[in-house]
């Protein structure tokens, strides 16, 4: 019984003789109970968790690994959609890319805006001021031209000079003002119904010490904004170099001072219609002579081209002016009007009369020549206007304009 007994072999060959006996055929396999609810257990999980399948699959059917529920589907084909989307468009955007967007000029929209000018024409003179000027008032004086009262003041800074002459041969002026305010105007005189006519056309206030007693008649009969010395010596001043009546002086602040105290704030006229300078290549008048009363008031005028004005003289000698300071200087006016009109006395035999209203023989001086022409002024307040011998109005050269009033055709010369 001992020799039936056999000893388990250790070498490989008995290995394999073992496997033969428990796995070839004739023989069922035999797994352990112990075994089986082990892979019972594993394939439970991996049924829930979706772990690969111990089953030997593939390569061409990985995908039967993969154990998925019905909503991780869901899940999974939406995700795959997009990255599919995606990334067909990051290739089609790689391979064409969009344009470059073009960069269009913003236009700016353009705001009109209207400039408010900064100068005007001067409607006393015809130069440029600031548009406030044109609202100031025009202020008249009376200033006197016996050889006591020369050298005058304040005559060269006028807008516009009215000459004529007042008594026993001797002129005197009307001074107008406006764009400018010199500040020390005189002698101041009487006035004259013929200057009060001619400032009306300007709605000018006559600063004056008395007049005839026409011209005094006449002021409130023809509504002249008056500034008498007589009633407003406080905007008045006589000075003590020169005796009376050739002393009284004012300012044209002072002046302003006293019409604002009346009411006379501004003036309203027409002025005169105005024109560029055009000197002549050929000045026909170079010289004018003006003859009124004799020697000692008899006005010469010579052109000088290079300002294009008029060096003014008389009684042989050149017209000066004087300020303040004693500085002395030629009058100069831009443009010389003779007006010839009836000229006689007043019915005391003493003061001058003018026919002022209606029309005469007109030469104007400007540019180095003469205009010949008539004037016209139909009422007190109306302005004088100028035509030539066609009858088209005669427009003057901007600037200080001078007029003198003659007898007759023949006290005007010219060469």
């Amino acid at each position: 019984m001992e020799n039936d007994k056999q000893e388990p072999s250790h070498d490989g060959d008995g290995a394999k003789d073992a496997d033969r006996q428990t796995s070839g055929p004739g023989h069922e396999s035999f797994t352990p109970p112990e075994a089986v609810a082990k892979n019972e257990e594993t394939l439970n999980e991996t049924s829930t968790t979706g772990a690969l399948d111990s089953s030997p699959v593939g390569p061409k059917h990985w995908w039967r690994r993969i154990h998925l529920t019905k909503k991780q589907w869901i899940i999974v084909g939406f995700v795959t959609v997009a990255l599919i989307g995606v990334g067909t468009t990051t290739y089609a955007l790689l391979r064409n890319p969009p344009p470059k967007p073009v960069a269009h000029k913003q236009l700016k929209k353009k705001v009109l805006i209207t400039a408010v000018p900064t100068t005007v024409p001067s409607t006393l003179t015809g130069l440029p001021v600031t548009p406030s000027v044109n609202q100031r008032p025009v202020t008249a004086v009376m200033i006197e031209n016996s050889t006591f009262a020369r050298p005058q003041s304040g005559l060269d800074q006028a807008g516009v000079v009215f000459e004529a002459i007042a008594e026993g041969g001797i002129t005197r002026f009307v001074a107008l003002y406006q764009d400018t305010t010199p500040s020390y105007v005189g002698p101041v005189r009487s006035v004259r119904p013929y200057y009060l006519q001619w400032l009306l056309g300007f709605d000018a206030a006559i600063a004056h010490v008395g007049g005839s007693p026409e011209a005094l008649q006449d002021i409130p009969n023809w509504n002249v904004k008056d500034l008498n010395q007589f009633y407003n010596s406080n905007y008045f001043t006589r000075i003590s170099s020169r005796a009376a009546p050739h002393n009284v002086y004012t300012s044209i602040a002072q002046l302003n001072a006293l019409e604002a105290s009346k009411g006379y704030t501004t003036s309203n006229f027409t002025g005169f219609p105005r024109k560029a300078d055009q000197p002549s290549k050929t000045p026909d008048a170079k010289t004018i002579n003006f003859t009124l009363s004799g020697p000692d008031y008899n006005a010469q005028y010579q052109y000088d081209p290079s300002a294009n004005d008029y060096k003014r003289s008389e009684g042989g000698a050149p017209h000066m002016e004087i300020n303040s300071a004693g500085v002395q200087t030629q009058i100069t006016p831009k443009v010389v009007i003779g007006m010839v009109m009836t000229y006689g006395l007043e019915s005391d035999d003493l003061h001058s009369s003018y026919a002022t209203i209606g029309s005469g023989p007109v030469y104007i001086f400007q540019d180095g020549t003469v205009t010949q022409g008539t004037w016209h002024k139909t009422s007190n307040t109306a302005q004088i206007t100028f035509t030539d011998s066609k009858g088209a109005t005669i427009n003057l050269n901007a600037g200080y304009t001078w007029f003198t009033a003659l007898a007759a055709t023949s006290d005007v010369s010219y060469q």
